[in-house]
C-alpha cells in the first residue's frame, strides 16, 4: 500500500470543470488509478491529454503513491478522429444539433431522452462522438468517444465543437430536422408541401432524402447564413 497526498494541477482549460486555482492535495489509497482519481475530480478522462506524474509520462492505470505530483494536460487540438466524424448529441443540445446540421455534419439526436445507458450503446454501435454536458455519462467505459460541451450558449458550443475536431464542412446538405442529405427540388414536385403563395415567391428548392423536409431561403435564412459565414470563416 502506498497511501497518502499526493499534488493534482489541471490545465487552465479544465479549472472551469473544477473550480481549481492552483496544485491541489488529493488523498490517494494506493489501489486506485490515476484515471479514477481524476474523474473523481470531476474531470472525465474524455478531456484529459497528457498525464505526468513528477515530470513524465503514464498512463490512465497508473496507481499514484503518496508524495507525487500529477500535471492533468487537456485533451489536444484539433483531436484527428481515424474515422469520419459522426457525431451523437443528448437531449439538452438540440440547437446545437441543428447547427452541425446546418454546416453538412452528421450529428444525431436523441428527443425524447433515451437514457444513458442506450445514448452510450448508440455511440459504441455506429461509432459516433457522443457530445454531452453530462460529465457522469461521459464517464461510461462503454462509449466509443466523447467531448463536454463547455458553454451553455449554441454559438459558443459550436465554435468548441469545430475547434476541437475540426470536422469537413458542407453548408446546406443536410436535413436540420433529421440529418438526412438534401437535393435539388422542382418547385412542381414539391408544391404539395409548400404553405400557400410559397410557390409563387420562391424558385430555388431542396428537399430531404429521407424525411421529405422541404427548405427555400425564406424569412429565416439571412440569420442561416450568418452562422454558415461564421464557422466557414473560422474553420473551413
Amino acid at each position: 500500500m502506498n497511501a497518502g497526498d499526493i499534488a493534482v494541477e489541471f490545465a487552465p482549460e479544465l479549472r472551469v470543470l473544477v473550480g481549481q486555482r492552483d496544485s491541489t492535495p488529493v488523498r490517494v489509497d494506493g489501489t486506485s488509478t490515476l484515471g479514477h482519481v481524476v474523474e473523481s475530480l470531476g474531470v472525465p478522462l474524455t478531456e484529459v491529454g497528457a498525464l505526468l506524474v513528477n515530470g513524465e509520462p503514464v498512463a490512465t492505470g497508473h496507481i499514484p503513491r503518496g508524495g507525487e505530483t500529477v500535471t492533468v494536460a487537456a485533451v489536444a487540438r484539433p483531436q484527428i478522429s481515424p474515422e469520419p466524424l459522426r457525431f451523437l448529441l443528448d437531449i439538452h443540445l438540440g440547437t446545437l444539433t441543428r447547427r452541425l446540421r446546418l454546416l453538412g455534419i452528421d450529428a444525431a439526436y436523441e428527443n425524447p431522452d433515451i437514457g444513458d445507458a442506450a445514448l452510450a450503446a448508440r455511440s459504441a454501435a455506429e461509432h459516433r462522438v457522443l457530445l454531452s454536458r453530462d460529465r457522469g455519462l461521459l464517464r461510461r467505459r462503454e462509449i466509443y468517444s466523447g467531448a463536454y460541451v463547455y458553454s451553455h450558449h449554441p454559438a459558443e458550443q459550436l465554435d468548441d465543437v469545430l475547434s476541437r475536431f475540426a470536422p469537413p464542412l458542407a453548408p446546406w446538405t443536410r436535413c436540420t430536422s433529421c440529418n438526412g442529405t438534401l437535393r435539388a427540388a422542382d418547385r412542381e414536385a414539391v408544391r404539395d408541401c409548400l404553405p400557400d403563395n410559397t410557390g409563387q415567391s420562391y424558385d430555388s428548392f431542396v428537399q430531404c432524402v429521407d424525411c421529405g423536409q422541404t427548405y427555400w431561403k425564406g424569412a429565416h435564412h439571412a440569420r442561416l447564413d450568418a452562422i454558415v459565414s461564421d464557422a466557414l470563416a473560422k474553420f473551413a
